[in-house]
């Protein structure tokens, strides 16, 4: 079997046939529901291996340098929220486009829809105003997962292949666990969008997940006991949302949860502002911009803060509590803010960028020139709208020592694409909610999963989640 006279013929058919696992035979999309009742897009693709399918997630509280994500706008259905030219640009633009094509090529096939069949563009790169990032997402996810079929790989697997990273060893991300809510998120007067737990101290996912989930129900106990049943209802993301309104009052509580837990020592604390939601606009180019805390309330305008007073703020917190990310602590436009922020403090708490990176790596370049502005991008495949896009940012910041957090959006679907690209990328974090609501707890189990599987070949971030080994 294994002669000279018969090793060329064999290598030759196994190759055909190992191509035809590679190519494209249907492409098919359709209008789903997301976890908030909205609809997205979900699509299919078939090879020879078999079909393989996707959903796209959407985001409430968005930047305003997000790739487009195309709705209808038809006032008779879904209040405007209908995804059917996102479907159809999928069934009768893209779908004839690739049939055929190798899902192997994962890069061309991504720059084919973002750059000949849409084409639009901005100042910060392909904007996929034409076709829609949802629609172009969709079908890049299905892409990857049917190339890891085609090599008899994992999703994870393909996905560190693509990245140029080791597919001998992995590492499991520490869960970025969104307990209490406010912001865009939520209906109480919290200015702050989210309070997270990471339980770097566990010595597995599998513990972390655990230590998580009883942090979680410790303060659901405490939050009911203090601000009544009604305040133990969730939030989009499987977070509660009490009737607070000072911050630092929603971390007091968190902290009180944590220490009735028994896991003090195991748990640190994130935090995503999202600041642009309360930056007030300036009246003119080239003044100072300010943020009202009190955006909600009663209170809103009468108090307003300059980014440097903002800067003290979060200072206070990081001298009071267990704090080792912010995320976009001041607006998206707030460059001049940023650049200080972390030079003074990204040594001892992770800065991340979310509403002023969006997945993008021409805003990722923008944030490196000179003075760092961040030192972690929070990874949101839909910002950008491809794979292989969201793969280049990710490895641009990981190049220059940063830090990456893999997240969902709190429109989600069952899809846990997320959890093989956090595994895949090495990125150490993840963030994809409360241990709570089934759209999230996918990503968990499906995590699980993987650390089963990878036994003693995947380590725990733990401590090191800012540069895991």
């Amino acid at each position: 079997l294994f002669s000279k006279s018969f090793a060329r013929p064999i290598v030759g058919r196994a190759c055909a046939w190992y191509r035809g696992m590679a190519f494209i035979r249907t492409l098919k999309a359709r209008e789903i529901l997301d976890s908030r009742g909205n609809p997205t897009i979900e699509v299919d693709l078939a090879t020879d291996k078999g079909l393989f399918r996707a959903a796209a997630p959407s985001g409430a509280s968005t930047g305003i340098y997000e790739a487009l994500e195309l709705r209808d706008k038809d006032a008779t259905r879904y209040l405007g929220k209908g995804v059917l030219t996102a479907v159809k640009n999928v069934n009768e633009v893209i779908a004839p486009k690739l049939f055929g094509k190798n899902v192997l090529e994962q890069a061309e096939l991504d720059k084919l829809m973002y750059e000949e069949l849409d084409g639009s563009q901005n100042q910060w790169g392909w904007s996929k105003e034409k076709l829609g990032a949802n629609a172009i997402l969709a079908v890049s996810m299905c892409i990857c997962r049917a190339a890891a079929a085609a090599k008899n790989m994992t999703l994870y697997q393909r996905i560190a292949e693509l990245a140029d990273k080791p597919t001998d060893k992995y590492v499991m991300p520490v869960p970025a666990m969104n307990v209490i809510n406010g912001g865009s998120h939520a209906g109480n007067g919290l200015a702050c969008q989210e309070f997270m737990i990471l339980p770097v101290g566990a010595s597995s996912f599998r513990e972390a997940l655990q230590i998580g989930s009883e942090v979680y129900h410790t303060l659901k106990k405490v939050i009911k006991d203090k601000y009544g049943q009604d305040a133990t209802n969730v939030g989009d993301e499987g977070g509660f949302a009490p009737c607070v309104v000072e911050n630092d009052e929603a971390l007091d509580v968190l902290m009180v949860a944590i220490e009735k837990s028994g896991h003090k020592d195991k748990i640190k604390i994130a935090t995503d502002v999202a600041a642009s939601e309360f930056c007030v606009p300036v009246e003119k180019e080239g003044d100072e911009r300010k943020y009202d805390l009190y955006w909600k309330t009663a209170k809103k305008g009468t108090n307003l803060m300059t980014g440097k007073q903002l800067a003290d703020y979060y200072k206070g917190w990081c001298d009071k509590y267990p704090l080792v990310s912010i995320e976009d602590p001041f607006d998206q436009d707030d460059w001049d803010a940023y650049r200080p922020f972390t030079a003074d403090i990204g040594d001892r708490v992770q800065v991340v960028g979310d509403d002023l990176l969006v997945t993008n790596p021409k805003r990722v370049a923008k944030a490196l020139e000179g003075e760092p502005a961040c030192n972690a991008l929070l990874l949101k495949v839909n910002q950008i709208g491809s794979v292989s896009e969201a793969i280049q940012a990710c490895k641009m910041c990981q190049d220059k020592g940063w830090g990456i957090m893999v997240s969902h959006r709190s429109g989600e679907t069952e899809d846990v694409f997320i959890a093989d690209l956090s595994v895949g990328l090495r990125s150490g974090q993840i963030k994809t909610g409360a241990p709570c609501r089934s759209e999230r707890n996918a990503k968990y189990n499906q995590l699980l999963r993987i650390e089963e599987e990878l036994g003693d070949r995947a380590v725990y971030a733990g401590v090191n989640f800012r540069r895991p080994a």
